[in-house]
Parts: structure tokens; C-alpha cells; sequence
């Protein structure tokens, strides 16, 4: 059955991926950056860091020109305009030394956690800062004054203000005077969305139902909707975040983990709570439903909120990625939402929770009044509910039991306006920018969880990403993002820094076709130059198109009147040669004309291949010499970007000397062929030269230190004990003389090596020498007196030296003969081994 539903989900997946119904295909979705710009690239980027790390919370003031940081530790107070300049100011907000050891003996890294991580920085009124921090996971806040900047002596406790752990996802704000947060407060705490001011605090419900099941907050905006609102209504903050949907349970048997689903929630800003149920407690908590692009499989990263001046044209735009199921595919999903669809979700039908079937449903009964969830309205002060406090017991258990609505929100464009596939979106901004035709379009910042940024135009319903760039050498999350309009900035925050970008880089832009082709509505080009619309006085000379992007630059022939520089190569007839031709744009195709012929009309295209660093020519020929032109063509517009004039050499002549093969090889010098066979050539031999020096080695190794039978040579010492007869001249000449007439008549000890034994396979052993006679039967010690001898060897072992049969007549036979004879007389009753050791031969 879990196989069924896997192969069912991914089936949807792969249907929703491929295409969304009754809009575009995911090919237009998954838009391609047109420019891709590095790190080393950047221009007029300007960066600040300290000792610290984690420049996670950002508080821009762009009418002061301050930007306040809260890293890991420490405060700053950064020059908006340029935050590189060394006029910061610092707090320093460590972690005393009896906290880092309190949080140490609670199991916590002493290398993140145990850290005071700001994650609280906001205007509290006209003099201060209102800042929170975990403080080694015993939360703390403070007011700064800005005018001096520096650390007072008074903390506050900050338990229900700060998360614990600087990981939890978090968001606050401070809306007159009051604090409204949502996170997991305290250590192994259920979420929850809290109020905090002098009269008390609010939070949610945690029985008999959980508002909130595992949530983790992404984001909080306030929407004044009391401004010129008819019905008398309260303003509302909105909070955004992922949670598991109990509704997605199917029945009381499955136990299989609730999906995670993307949340919207809203509680009412004069919200008092109720007086006898639901007391200090939210009375106009309600939630819906996320819908973005794949329903229910989504996680909610980031959202921003953009009005215009006006909350009813708020618009509300998320980043998603998909949830754990799909962790092995890195796609990121943005959509937008409008106010008047969160609000008619709010109006809509509810959801009650059945215990009979441990399910939720949608609720069909009746609805007390004044509706629950909703502010008072000057239709609730009419009939004399002024407060929350006033409702009615009836209403405020409805609220108890009902805080899910059955209705989603709905994008406002029907489905999605980017699927990013490779990427993962952590971070979202928008600014809104007037183009030179009098419209307004929204100008997405995207920041990934490598450190880049997409930066895109809306252009209707669909997004058309203008650049991708490389904002942080070492990979990590973009943490943060804050537009400055006065600035005309980009603030980054991250792990390792602050970065500041300014909004357009139009000078990156070269020439008028670059200029419109880019449909940046920050530029437009004025004849000479890329320029910024925002620095330019007088408007009516600029070209721009960003809705079509290919109008305004174009000449008759509809090609581009810049020249490149034409280069000259020389190539010898059959060699390659490769011709660069790199497009600055993703989006542009490379274009070659062939002396004033496209590239595809002519023959032999079989040695002409296309790639993305040029053209290569294979095997070149004399006709294949001429002009080669490469344009890049990009919706609709061609621009040259390389010329070539090619010459194609004939190859020389080989000459025929007293030395053929010196001169051979110095005419084909440039033959690749000639080359590699000369090379491999050379290394054979090497190889040869080398095996028969290692063959060598090995026999000359393999014969140290053994022995074998061959022929004798001269030793430089010998001991030679012979018979009268072998030395009848009484010379050594003599000797020699009988020794090859007698070779068994004389005895010869000669120490040294003996030559290695010759293998039986490869010649036959020589005759091994006949046996001793038998021994006499009177020695008990088994060892004959004559005509063997014997020679002590080692003190422990005999040597049988076999002696000529003929008698000896030599002075030195006798007293041999008697001395042995008296060391058998001792040894007469000593037992031999009958079987000589090894070492005897």
C-alpha cells in the first residue's frame, strides 16, 4: 500500500512539474538567468564584517541612512550609504562566563549555541532599540539608546519574547508599543504566537485542540486594514509558517506523519482576550491553507509584503521549496498571493475536528454572532460588543474548537509565476520600479542557499530573471535581505558578513542591444551609454523595452552596428584549429557566417562542430580559408561578437637526405601524427632498455646467497689435505697434474660459494657420489676407522670425508690415524644419533 501511494505521489509530482493545468508548460517556469555574474565580478559591491559571526538581523532606517545589525555577540550601527566605510559603531553583547557554563552542562554546542545570536532588533519609539538575544539559552532583552549606543546595565528576562535555541524559526515585531513574536519560546516548548505589553500577555490555545501543530515561523507584516476601512475594522498581523496538516490524515488507522503544509495566520491587533473563556488567550486566531504549486507538499522559506502605499493592494509573495519527501530534487517554487484572497479564506466555511472519526471536516452547522475570528467592527460596537472581552461564552468556544479554515489561499495569478529547478530559495525581497512606459513592475531578490542572488522581473504572469550573481566567495545561505529605496542598495545578510549591492548594474551593460536585451527597468539606454533611470533628469532620450526587450536599437538589416575586431588565423592544411566565440548572455545562440554564408548551407558540415566556447574546424582544408563572423542571437536581435580571417596553409614537401629521418622529422615538424608516433616510438624503447635492466637486477638478486653445481672457481684460500701419491712430484704443478688423472685420489676443502643448482627441468643432475661402504659391526658408535676420517664441524655434528682407497704413505697418515683411533677409544660407549642432523652432509 505505501509503494501505491509513493508511485502516486510521484506521479502527481511529475504531472505538476511537467505542466501546470490550463497555464504554461515548466519549460516557461523554470526561467534561465540571463546574465550569470561571480564573486570576482562584482563591481561597487562593498562588504563589512568583524570577529563575529551570523549578520542574520537587519534593521534598515533609510531616513536616518542607518543600518543596524544584530550578529552573534554584538550590535552594529553600519552607514547605510556605505556600510564599508569604518564609521560603524559597535556593542559588544557576550555571553558572561557563568551562563556559557550553565549552557555547557545542558548538552549544547559550546561552537553555536552557547552564543548570545540577536534575533530581535526593532524601533522601540523615537530613543530606542528594542533588542533580544538567546544568551546561551537563557533568552535576554534590552533597550539600546541610539543616540549613545552602548550596552546598558539592565536586562529584562527574555523567555517569552526569544526562542532558547538561535536555530528555531522566529519573526517579531513591535506595533505601538506592543510586542507580537511567534516561536517554540522555552526548552521542548509547543509553539505558539504571543503578544507581550504592560497590561499582560496573549497567547494561543493549547487545548483541546492545538492551533498550531509543529510550526516554524518564517515571517510577520502588519496590515493596517483600519485605514479608511467602511466597516470600522482593526488592523491584523498576518504570520506565516510551515506545519503539519492534521486535516491531511486520512482516518484514525493511519500512522503514517501528517504532511507539512504552508500556513497563514491572523490574530486582530486590539485583541484583549476573553474574560471568563479564552482568557489571556487569542479570540481572533484563525489560519488557512498556503496553496502555491504542489498543494500540501510545500515549506514556507520567506515571505515579503508590498502594498504600494495602499493595504488593499497588499500583496504577499512566498518562496517554497518541497518538503522532505522530496529532498533529493532542489526545486524552488515562488508565487504571490493578494489580500483580498486571505480575506475571503478568513470569511470562508470552517473546519471542525470529528472525534467519532479522529478527522477533520468541513463544518456545516451554524455560526454564532458576532462571527468568531473576526475584530470588532462598528457593526459589533453597535450591538455592544466594544472589546473581545464582550463576546458572548457561545462565540468564544466556537473560536476554541474551530481556529481552521476549510477555504486555501489561492495564488492570485492562478498557479505559480517561477519553478526553480537546482536551486533553493532561503530569502525573499521585492521593489517596486516605474518603467520608462509609465508602468510599475515588481523587481524580485532572490537569495539561495549557496550565496547567490536572482534578481527577476514580473512582467504579467510571468518572470523573466535578468541575473544571477555570486554574492559570497564561500558557499553559504543568504540569511537575510533589506532594499533601501533612498540607496538604491541591496543589503545581504549572512553567516560571514554584510554585504551591500546596488539595485542595477547598468554600466555591466556595453551596448544598446545589451542594454534592452537585459528588460532590466532600472536602465535604459541613452545613445552613448547604459545609464540608471533613477540618476537621469530628463528621460525622453533613453530607449527601453522591458516588455518585449528586442525594440529601440535595431537598424535595417536588423543586425547590430557595432564592429568587433577582426583577428587573423593561420592553420596548416589538415591540422584543427578552434575558433572562440563566447556569449556573455544564457539566453543567446551562437550565429556563424562563412564568407557571408550561414554556417548551416555549407558542405562538409561533418568537420564544423558548435559548441558553447566557439566553433572548431576539423581537418582543415585550402577552401575552408575566408572571413568567419560570429553573432549572438537573442530574442529576435543579432549582434556580432568575433571576426576571424582564416588562412589554410599548404603542408611542405618531405626531402630526402643522408639523414631521412632527421629531416623527415624536421618537415613535419607540425604534424600532430608524425609527433605521436615518434613519441611512442621512444617510449617503446625506453620500455625495453628498462625490462632488461630489471631482468638483470632480478637474476643478479635472485643468485646472491645460494648455490648450485657448475664449474669451480679459483678460491683465494684453500685447505687441501692429499695422499702421498697425489703429491708425487712434490710440487702444486704436479698435484694439478693427478688431480686430472685421479679426481676422487685427493681431498680439497674449499670454503666459499658454490654455484646455484641448476633446475631439474633444464638439465639432468650430475651422479650423485656412491655411498660409504658398510660399517663395521665391532663399532658401536657406528663410525668406521679406515679409510673415512672424520672432521668435527660446530662442536655437535660429523662430516664423512671420503679419502682415496689406495693406502697413503704421507708422515701425516699415521699420527692422523693414532689420534683418531684414541678419540674412539673415549667415545667407545658414547650413543651416537642414528640419524645425522641437518647440518651434516
Amino acid at each position: 500500500m505505501k509503494r501505491n501511494v509513493a508511485f502516486f505521489l510521484m506521479v502527481l509530482f511529475v504531472v505538476t512539474i511537467m505542466g501546470y493545468p490550463s497555464r504554461r508548460s515548466a519549460m516557461d517556469l523554470d526561467a534561465t538567468p540571463r546574465m550569470t555574474i561571480f564573486y570576482n565580478d562584482l563591481t561597487a559591491a562593498r562588504h563589512f564584517s568583524s570577529r563575529v559571526q551570523n549578520y542574520t538581523t537587519l534593521l534598515l532606517e533609510d531616513e536616518k541612512g542607518i543600518l543596524y545589525v544584530g550578529a552573534r555577540g554584538a550590535i552594529f550601527s553600519l552607514n547605510s550609504s556605505n556600510i564599508a566605510d569604518g564609521s560603524h559603531q559597535t556593542i559588544s553583547w557576550e555571553v558572561s562566563p557563568e551562563k556559557r557554563s550553565d549552557c555547557l552542562k545542558k548538552g549544547k554546542n559550546n561552537k553555536t549555541e552557547c552564543y548570545n545570536h540577536v534575533r530581535l532588533l526593532q524601533r522601540l519609539n523615537a530613543t530606542y532599540l528594542y533588542a533580544c538575544g538567546t544568551y546561551a539559552f537563557h533568552p535576554l532583552c534590552t533597550y539600546i539608546d541610539t543616540s549613545t549606543f552602548k550596552l546598558p546595565s539592565h536586562f529584562e528576562e527574555g523567555r517569552e519574547k526569544c526562542p532558547y535555541d538561535p536555530a528555531q524559526g522566529y519573526t517579531g515585531l513591535i506595533v505601538d508599543g506592543s510586542l507580537y513574536t511567534a516561536t517554540r519560546y522555552e526548552f521542548r516548548s509547543l509553539p505558539d504566537i504571543r503578544r507581550n505589553w504592560q497590561q499582560g500577555t496573549l497567547r494561543t490555545e493549547e487545548s483541546p485542540l492545538h492551533w498550531l501543530n509543529d510550526a516554524e515561523f518564517v515571517a510577520s507584516v502588519l496590515v493596517k486594514e483600519s485605514v479608511l476601512s467602511p466597516l470600522g475594522d482593526d488592523d491584523k498581523i498576518y504570520y506565516f509558517f510551515t506545519e503539519r496538516a492534521g486535516e491531511e490524515s486520512t482516518s484514525m488507522f493511519d500512522k503514517t506523519p501528517a504532511p507539512r503544509a504552508a500556513r497563514v495566520a491572523r490574530v486582530c491587533k486590539n485583541d484583549l482576550g476573553g474574560k471568563k473563556i479564552l482568557q489571556r488567550k487569542w479570540t481572533s486566531f484563525m489560519k488557512a491553507r498556503l496553496a502555491c504549486y504542489v498543494p500540501y507538499y510545500e515549506v514556507l522559506k520567506d515571505v515579503y509584503s508590498l502594498d504600494g502605499g495602499d493595504w488593499r493592494s497588499t500583496l504577499f509573495y512566498a518562496a517554497f521549496t518541497l518538503s522532505a519527501q522530496w529532498r533529493s530534487m532542489e526545486v524552488s517554487v515562488v508565487c504571490r498571493y493578494s489580500i483580498s484572497e486571505v480575506r475571503a479564506a478568513f470569511e470562508g466555511t470552517y473546519m471542525e475536528y470529528q472525534d467519532s472519526s479522529r478527522k477533520w471536516s468541513q463544518y456545516s452547522g451554524e455560526v454564532p454572532e458576532p462571527r468568531p475570528g473576526s475584530c470588532i467592527t462598528s457593526r459589533a460596537r453597535g450591538r455592544g460588543y466594544n472589546s473581545s472581552q464582550d463576546l458572548p461564552n457561545s462565540v468564544l468556544d466556537f473560536i476554541k474548537l474551530h481556529p481552521l479554515m476549510y477555504e486555501e489561499v489561492k495564488p492570485a495569478d492562478g498557479g505559480p509565476l517561477l519553478v526553480k529547478k537546482n536551486a533553493i530559495y532561503t530569502q525573499i525581497a521585492v521593489d517596486r520600479v516605474q518603467a520608462l512606459n509609465g508602468q510599475e513592475y515588481d523587481i524580485l531578490f532572490l537569495g539561495t542557499g549557496n550565496g547567490w542572488i536572482h534578481k527577476a522581473m514580473i512582467i504579467g504572469s510571468m518572470v523573466h530573471i535578468i541575473e544571477e550573481i555570486q554574492v559570497f566567495r564561500v558557499a553559504q545561505p543568504v540569511e537575510n535581505l533589506i532594499i533601501s529605496k533612498q540607496q538604491r542598495s541591496l543589503y545581504v545578510g549572512a553567516q560571514n558578513g554584510v554585504l551591500q549591492l546596488p539595485l542595477s548594474s547598468c554600466k555591466r551593460y556595453t551596448s544598446c542591444f545589451d542594454c534592452i536585451l537585459a528588460r532590466d527597468p532600472y536602465c535604459g539606454w541613452d545613445g552613448e551609454s547604459c545609464r540608471e533611470l533613477a540618476g537621469m533628469q530628463n528621460r525622453s532620450l533613453l530607449i527601453q523595452d522591458v516588455l518585449h526587450g528586442n525594440m529601440g536599437c535595431q537598424n535595417d538589416s536588423g543586425k547590430a552596428t557595432a564592429t568587433a575586431t577582426q583577428k587573423k588565423r593561420t592553420v596548416l592544411r589538415g591540422d584543427d584549429v578552434l575558433l572562440p566565440c563566447e556569449q556573455a548572455s544564457n539566453l543567446a545562440q551562437a550565429a556563424w557566417l562563412v564568407n557571408g554564408t550561414e554556417l548551416l548551407d555549407k558542405e562538409g558540415q561533418d568537420r564544423f562542430r558548435l559548441g558553447v566556447d566557439g566553433l572548431l574546424l576539423t581537418d582543415t582544408q585550402l577552401e575552408d580559408g575566408g572571413e568567419y563572423r560570429c553573432y549572438a542571437k537573442e530574442n529576435g536581435l543579432q549582434a556580432l561578437v568575433a571576426s576571424y580571417a582564416l588562412t589554410v596553409l599548404p603542408k611542405q614537401p618531405v626531402h630526402t637526405m643522408s639523414h631521412p629521418s632527421w629531416h623527415a622529422a624536421t618537415h613535419a615538424y607540425g604534424d600532430k601524427t608524425f609527433i605521436y608516433i615518434a613519441v611512442i616510438t621512444v617510449l617503446t624503447g625506453l620500455c625495453v632498455v628498462l625490462s632488461v635492466v630489471l631482468s638483470y637486477v632480478y637474476c643478479a638478486q635472485k643468485h646472491r646467497g645460494k648455490y648450485s653445481l657448475g664449474v669451480p672457481q679459483t678460491p683465494s684460500v684453500e685447505l687441501q689435505t692429499v695422499s702421498s701419491n697425489c703429491l708425487g712430484k712434490g710440487r702444486q704443478e704436479e698435484a694439478e697434474e693427478e688431480l686430472s688423472i685421479f679426481p676422487d685420489g685427493c681431498l680439497q676443502i674449499i670454503p666459499g660459494e658454490a654455484p646455484t643448482l641448476v633446475s631439474p627441468s633444464k638439465e639432468a643432475p650430475p651422479i650423485p657420489p656412491p655411498p660409504p661402504p658398510p660399517l663395521p659391526a665391532e663399532f658401536t658408535n657406528g663410525i668406521p676407522t679406515l679409510p673415512n676420517m672424520l672432521r668435527k664441524m660446530n662442536g655437535n655434528s660429523y662430516m664423512l670425508l671420503r679419502q682415496n682407497e689406495e693406502p697413503c704413505t704421507s708422515p701425516l697418515y699415521n699420527s692422523f690415524t693414532e689420534e683418531l683411533s684414541k678419540i674412539l677409544e673415549k667415545r667407545k660407549h658414547t650413543q651416537l644419533v642414528e640419524k645425522l642432523d641437518e647440518s651434516s652432509v
